[in-house]
C-alpha cells in the first residue's frame, strides 16, 4: 500500500481540520471561515515578501475562496440590510485582494485585514449568546 508523500504533521493538521468541520455548528463553521480568511491573507503577505509566486497564488485563490463561501451563506431574507451590506464589504474585500494579488500591494492586504477585523471579532463575542439562544430552542422543544 503506498501513501501520499506528506509529513505527520501535515496529516495531522488536516486530520485535526476536517474533524473540527464535521463536529462545527454553524456558527463555529462562520468562525472558521472568518479565521481561516485572516491566516490566508497573512501567508500571502509572506509569501509577497519571499517571492514565492506559486505559493502566493494559492493563498490568495484559498482566501477568495473563502470569501465567495462568506457570501454564500448570507441569508437575504433575514435582515436584508445588513447582509446586504455584508455582501457588498466581502465584494469589495474580493476585488482588493485581486488588485493586491496583482500589484503585491501589502496595504491593500493591510486593508482587507482591517475590514474583515470587526466582523470577526464581533462573531466571536457572539459565541455565548448563540450557545444560550440554542439551549432555550432546545428546551422548548423538548417540552412541546
Amino acid at each position: 500500500m503506498s501513501y501520499p508523500s506528506r509529513n505527520g504533521s501535515a496529516l495531522y493538521a488536516q486530520t485535526r481540520a476536517q474533524g473540527s468541520v464535521e463536529g462545527a455548528d454553524r456558527h463555529q463553521l462562520l468562525a472558521m471561515l472568518l479565521d481561516g480568511l485572516v491566516d490566508r491573507i497573512n501567508q500571502a503577505r509572506g509569501h509577497i515578501l519571499h517571492k514565492d509566486i506559486p505559493a502566493k497564488g494559492r493563498a490568495f485563490g484559498k482566501a477568495i475562496g473563502i470569501l465567495v463561501a462568506l457570501r454564500e451563506s448570507l441569508d437575504h431574507n433575514v435582515e436584508p440590510s445588513l447582509t446586504g451590506r455584508l455582501d457588498a464589504l466581502y465584494d469589495y474585500i474580493t476585488r482588493r485582494l485581486l488588485h493586491a494579488q496583482l500589484n503585491d500591494d501589502l496595504r491593500a492586504l493591510d486593508e482587507c485585514e482591517r475590514l474583515v477585523a470587526p466582523i470577526r471579532e464581533a462573531w466571536h463575542a457572539i459565541r455565548e449568546p448563540y450557545l444560550a439562544e440554542q439551549a432555550e430552542l432546545k428546551a422548548k422543544a423538548a417540552a412541546l
